[in-house]
């Protein structure tokens, strides 16, 4: 369930311009976040990543538990994609560092799916939803 509040709140922040058509007075929340964008990128960014670990490590549930397998590792995917694209200037300064040619690879990659970043938000609120009721119905005992 945790995997699940956590995509919803990392696809909203992902998703300014949805969430400001909804309400608009939620731009004064959203401009008092983004000084922290880049961590918070960073960190849900490692926490998709963890997911996607977790996932791989515990590929036995997929003959127990199936669904709840595929809906982890579905969130963790977009969890990680939305973290890095949020976090994006943060981690290239931190991870990649001087490194010329991994900062081109990153800006490559970060220009390719930037044009997705509200599509995969939607799906990332879906997706967050999604994993908070299948953890109440399809839970690993």
């Amino acid at each position: 369930m945790i995997y699940g509040i956590t995509l919803v709140l990392l696809s909203i922040i992902a998703v300014p311009s949805l969430v400001l058509s909804k309400k608009p007075n939620a731009k004064e929340l959203l401009e008092k976040i983004e000084p922290y964008q880049g961590w918070i990128g960073l960190v849900f960014c490692i926490f998709g990543v963890w997911g996607i670990i977790t996932s791989v490590l515990n590929i036995g549930w997929l003959t127990s538990s199936p669904i709840w397998w595929t809906s982890l590792l579905a969130g963790s995917i977009v969890e990680a994609t939305l973290g890095f694209m949020l976090g994006f200037g943060l981690i290239n300064k931190l991870v990649i560092g001087n490194n010329e040619r991994a900062k081109e690879k990153a800006a490559e990659l970060r220009n390719r799916i930037a044009p997705k970043q509200g599509k995969l938000g939607i799906l990332g609120i879906a997706v967050g939803i999604w994993m908070i009721v299948a953890s109440f119905l399809f839970t690993i005992s």
